[in-house]
């Protein structure tokens, strides 16, 4: 009997010993200080000197840039993209970004989204478009008429227009009562609406 335990051990040893290890996974490193929130092309998207801004490189070093919107150290965009697409013979740049803000009191949740989206011509370091969509849900314990009975009510407000850029380099603008189809205008240097 303790001959079979002790081939039974030395067993389980010598297959563990042989068996094959598991590599540990390749370490991803992140460098979105150092490389910012987006690219494309020599642009790229950052957070610098409190200002979020497109930062235009020149053989690696930054040449220019335009700067986005004033921001604090608290701010972190999230799902940010930095896109180029041709619309009538102009390249243009799609700058997204999310900002997501929750405000909670004893009895209310809001969590609020901010989508947006900003257009730019390069060339001229100009913003040809702007658009922002905000989604508020909000989370409520209401009484229920002055008893000690309670609710949760839970509401979705929209302000805004979601914003969808089409394949051809138009822009379609779109709420729950409207829809706007827009085209660029190259002399005008903006989106006007498609005739």
């Amino acid at each position: 009997m303790r001959r079979i335990i002790l081939i039974a051990i030395i067993a389980m040893l010598s297959v563990n010993t042989y068996s094959q290890k598991k590599k540990a996974p390749a370490k991803k490193t992140i460098t979105t200080a150092a490389s910012g929130l987006a690219k494309a092309d020599n642009l790229v998207a950052e957070v610098k000197k409190g200002n979020f801004q497109v930062t235009i490189n020149e053989n690696g070093k930054e040449k220019d840039a335009m700067i986005v919107k004033a921001v604090d150290a608290n701010f972190k965009p999230a799902n940010c993209k930095l896109t180029a697409f041709n619309t009538g013979g102009t390249k243009l740049y799609l700058l997204t970004w999310t900002e997501i803000v929750q405000i909670k009191t004893k009895n209310k949740t809001e969590d609020i989204t901010n989508v947006y989206s900003v257009i730019y011509e390069i060339t001229n370091k100009k913003q040809v478009f702007s658009n922002s969509q905000t989604t508020n849900h909000i989370t409520e314990i209401v009484s229920l008429g002055g008893t000690a009975a309670t609710e949760t009510q839970e509401k979705i407000r929209r302000d805004g227009f979601e914003f969808i850029l089409n394949p051809d380099g138009t822009v379609t603008q779109r709420s729950k009562k409207q829809e706007n189809k827009l085209v660029y205008d190259a002399t005008k240097m903006e989106f006007v609406a498609k005739k």
